[in-house]
This record gives structure tokens, sequence and C-alpha cells, in this order.
């Protein structure tokens, strides 16, 4: 084996795996960081898989054979299928953090920001106060699994409100890919995760019959007219979210000009392909991993160009994005929360209506204009026929309507014609008969 020797070359350092370093390795597979010490990554054949594995570790500081002697380990540690000693005591915080780290890189399955918030939120203060000190070598026990939530479901909010089961259950489903992750790698005998159900949300609801988040034909337009007048700039949002059904994180990032403009206007055509959650960063793609495009009519096509051309003067006129912020960059997720808030109780609207109402509302709007399940579906990017029913809100007119039909295929009312006026006789059965006083009760 050649000696290790440091060769002190000054290069520019790139952010690659999640760190500032030497784009040329010293070593193969050891890479010099900008802020002292070195990047371990190789990938090798796990034999229990027959699939590549990538060994990644950063050593702030290490010297280069520690750094070394760090990565031959690790990888002969893949190879052997059998963890080490030393990898077998580590904690579960710093498990769960490993893992974090390995699904944010480039290729991992955690793409948003939102979703990187959401994991910190979880494993900071839901999981570590109970399972962050336990040893990964044992399994986590199904018990302790059970009373962390039954103690979650005694936590409250900053307003005093207790969390939701839904909430809760999203805790548990990122305790469970790292249980479920852990139980691979340190070849647990058995998963506590198995057989083991969320919380029932049967007895909780969303959006109860008295606050549907959601309007009517007749409430729409009352809104939208208070909505232009109040609020113009943001007009055009509102209407394409009401129109199509998109999620408010698919509108904000829409670019109308540009090198690659998602509003294509001799076409009528608009691309959706981008997601925006929080801060200022876009994922190439929707929430649901895809990518498609919406032919407009002529009446959308109107009231974007009306937007585009009240842009005013300044950043919002000179940036790329369709709906701007005041700064010309993304705009924010709670943007229009407050404009909603104002102009429903403007409009005269009792129910509460958030920006989810645009959503929840194209359902609707799509049933009563007869549209197919499958184009609706497609123009609101719902994936399943389950998701498109959850949104929807059916009204009791429709349910009226429906009855209607019913009703007149067997003509129950017209039954009625020639019926004895007066009410019937009743017919009694006298051994049945024990409406008399005093009376025996024996057969007579």
């Amino acid at each position: 084996m050649k000696p290790l020797k440091e060769q002190h070359v000054m290069r520019e350092f790139t952010n690659r795996w999640g760190s500032w370093v030497d784009p040329k390795p010293i070593q193969p597979g050891v890479f010099r960081r900008q802020g002292g010490g070195f990047l371990v990554r190789k990938r090798v054949i796990d034999p229990r898989t027959g699939r590549r594995r990538e060994f990644k570790k950063v050593l702030p500081e290490a010297d280069l054979a520690t750094a070394c002697k760090t990565l031959w380990d690790g990888v002969a540690e893949i190879r052997s299928g059998i963890p080490t000693p030393a990898k077998a005591k580590i904690h579960f915080i710093n498990f769960a953090v490993s893992l974090f780290e390995e699904k944010t890189l480039p290729g991992g399955k955690i793409k948003s920001a939102k979703g990187r918030e959401k994991w910190e939120h979880v494993i900071r203060l839901h999981l570590a106060p109970t399972f962050g000190d336990h040893l990964m070598a044992e399994p986590i026990t199904r018990d302790l699994i059970v009373n962390w939530l039954k103690a979650s479901r005694t936590k409250v909010k900053e307003s005093g409100e207790p969390f939701a089961p839904t909430t809760i259950n999203g805790w548990l489903d990122v305790l469970r890919v790292i249980i479920n992750e852990a139980a691979v790698r340190f070849r647990w005998t058995y998963n506590p995760m198995d057989e083991l159900d969320p919380l029932d949300t049967s007895d909780s609801c969303t959006y109860p019959e008295e606050e549907p988040n959601s309007l009517t034909p007749q409430e729409l337009v009352a809104f939208l007219k208070v909505f232009l007048h109040l609020f113009p700039q943001h007009y055009a949002f509102a209407v394409l979210g009401f129109a199509l059904g998109l999620r408010p994180s698919s509108l904000r990032p829409l670019r109308w000009k540009g090198p690659t403009p998602d509003v294509r206007w001799d076409e009528s055509i608009l691309l959706i392909r981008q997601s925006h959650t929080c801060r200022q960063e876009v994922m190439a793609m929707t929430k649901q991993k895809t990518r498609y495009r919406l032919k407009l009519p002529p009446g959308l096509m109107t009231v974007l160009r009306w937007h585009v051309e009240n842009l005013p003067e300044g950043p919002m006129r000179e940036s790329d994005l369709l709906f701007p912020a005041t700064t010309g960059r993304l705009a924010a997720a709670s943007t229009l929360q407050k404009p909603f808030a104002k102009a429903a109780v403007k409009a005269g609207i009792k129910k509460k209506i958030t920006p989810h109402a645009m959503r929840r509302t194209f359902q609707d709007l799509a049933r009563a204009a007869d549209v197919k399940d499958i184009i609706t579906r497609r123009i609101s990017g719902h994936a399943t026929e389950t998701m498109q029913i959850h949104y929807s809100t059916i009204e009791q007119t429709e349910i009226c309507e429906a009855l209607s039909k019913v009703t007149k295929m067997v003509g129950f009312d017209q039954l009625l014609e020639g019926a004895p006026r007066g009410g019937a006789e009743v017919v009694r059965n006298p051994a049945n008969d024990h409406s008399h006083q005093g009376g025996s009760t024996e057969n007579p």
C-alpha cells in the first residue's frame, strides 16, 4: 500500500453531498473539507440486497489516516453485511439525523424545503425526547412506541388545543421510516412497527358540514366581486386557483416570461411543473411528482393578460414570476390568508374560507358542470379518486335533485292517487292486542 500523503494544493471548493469539499479526492473516496477535516464517501454492493449502497461520513476533526481508516472500515462493514460493534453503539438521535441527511442529498426522497422542515421539527421536538438516547443495537420496544403515542395525545399546541390525531400520525410516519431503516441496517430480530396501526381519525372531522371550506357558485361570484375590489393584485391568482383547483404551491412559482416561461401565450398553454413550499426554494416537479400542461380557455387567458398588464412598475414587473411578491421574489405561503378572510367577511359569507377553498371549490364546480371525473383529476392534479372525493363537498341541492330523479322514476307520490281519504281502518289481531285494561293475557 502506498504511504498516505497530503497534498496542499489550493483548489476551489464545491458543494457536494451536503458539504463544501475539494472536488479532487486526496485518496479514492476521501475529500478535504473547506472548514477542516475530511468527507469520506464510497458506493459498494451490499450483499444482503445485491444493490449499491452509499457509505458517507463527515469527519471535521480527523487527520488523513483516520479518514482513510474510517472509509475502509465502513466499506468492509457493508460488504460483510454485519454491523461493527462501534456502529451498533449509535444512539437513535444520531442515526435519525444521519438518515435525514441521506434523504436530503441529491436523489434523496426528501426534495422540498417543507419536507426538510417537517423532518427536522419532528425529530427534534417529538422523537428525540423519548427515543433519543436509545442504543440502536437492540430494537425499540413496541410498548415504548405505544406509550409515546399515548403521551403525544396529551400534548397541546401554543393555543392550548390538543394536537389532532392526523398530526400525530404524521409524526408516527417519520418514526416508522427511521425504525424500518434501522431494522434492516442493524439486523433487528423483529420490527416493532409491524402491525402497529396509526391513531384512529374517524371521530375527527377536518371539514364539518358547517365549515366545508368550499363556496357554492353563487357565493363564489359574490366573493370574487369583493376580492377584485379589495385585492386586485391577487385576483388572477385566486381565479386560477378556483378555476383549476391547483395547490397554491403550484401557482406561486409560475413564470409568465423569461427563458423558461410556464405561460405559453400564443398557445394558451399553462405548464404545471414546479412547486414552492417555503423560503425561496422551488422543486422542479409538483407535490405528486408530476409535470403536465393545461389548455386554458379564452376567459382565463383574458384574466392573465389583464393581470400582467397591470403589474406595477419596478421589481414586480421586472420579475419573471406571474404572481411575485412586492420584492419580485417568490410570494410567501401565507400571501392569500388575510385577503381571503377579509373578502369573505365583506361578502357576507359566514363560514370560514381559506386559500385551500380554491382546491375544494373547484371539485364542486366541476361536478356541477358535469365534467368527467378523469378530466377533473387531470386538471387539479389529484392522483386518486379517493383524494378527489376527499376534497369534494356534496351540496344538499345535489342530493335533492338525485332523489327527485329516483322519486320520479317510481312515482311514489303518484301512487297516492285513489288512496283512502281520512286514513285507513286499523285492523287489529285480537291475539296480540293487549291494550284492554285489567283483562287476562292468556289465550281465550
